[in-house]
């Protein structure tokens, strides 16, 4: 993300800013992201994602899994939408940490857990919402445990899918149990919605 950014919207409901610019009061969910962070808004795999999550049905007390979390700036925008709690993993360590700073400014730290690792790390299980905005391949190499990982009836939006990987990705999950709700195909990636059945 620039150093220099001026907040900018996404979808119907977010708006994305710098902690050094005070918003105007209207409807929209403000998120604060650090300036210079990875993955704040600007990739359109951020913001169809963001996009999609505004489009759910809303549910409480939801219990969150943001695989691959970075900035944390996805699950910031689900807990916004909905109470609930939420674990985010990334496999690297400055992710965790700008992740850990994001949720402090939005408010949101003490219903998320932070992870340093992989999902073999992680002991929890039953979500209801599954966020990746990962690779393609790795979305195909993690597919079984992800799905293992979803409640019944969980969502997940899976994304950073290139064109190439997204019939591969669609069909695997579908063959894990998962029906297809949503696959968006963007510029140059794409975003699958899917619920397990």
């Amino acid at each position: 993300m620039r150093e220099n950014y001026q907040p900018f919207n996404i979808g119907e409901k977010f708006t994305i800013a710098p902690p050094d610019i005070s918003l105007p009061d209207n409807e929209r969910i403000s998120i604060i992201m650090d300036r210079g962070a990875f993955g704040s808004g600007e990739h359109e795999t951020t913001q169809s994602c963001l996009e999609l999550l505004e489009s759910i049905p809303a549910a409480d007390n939801r219990k969150i899994l943001d695989l691959g979390s970075g900035t944390a700036i996805l699950t910031i925008a689900a807990l916004k939408l909905n109470p609930g709690r939420a674990w985010c993993v990334d496999i690297e360590a400055g992710a965790i940490k700008s992740g850990q700073r994001n949720c402090q400014r939005n408010g949101t730290d003490e219903q998320i857990k932070h992870l340093c690792g992989t999902m073999a790390d992680l002991e929890e299980t039953d979500f209801n919402l599954i966020l990746a905005n990962i690779y393609g391949d790795i979305l195909l190499d993690v597919a079984a445990e992800l799905v293992a990982k979803a409640a019944p009836g969980a969502l997940l939006i899976l994304s950073g899918i290139l064109w190439e990987y997204n019939f591969d990705v669609r069909q695997k999950y579908q063959q894990l149990g998962c029906k297809l709700i949503k696959n968006r195909l963007l510029d140059e990636f794409s975003t699958i919605l899917l619920q397990k059945q």
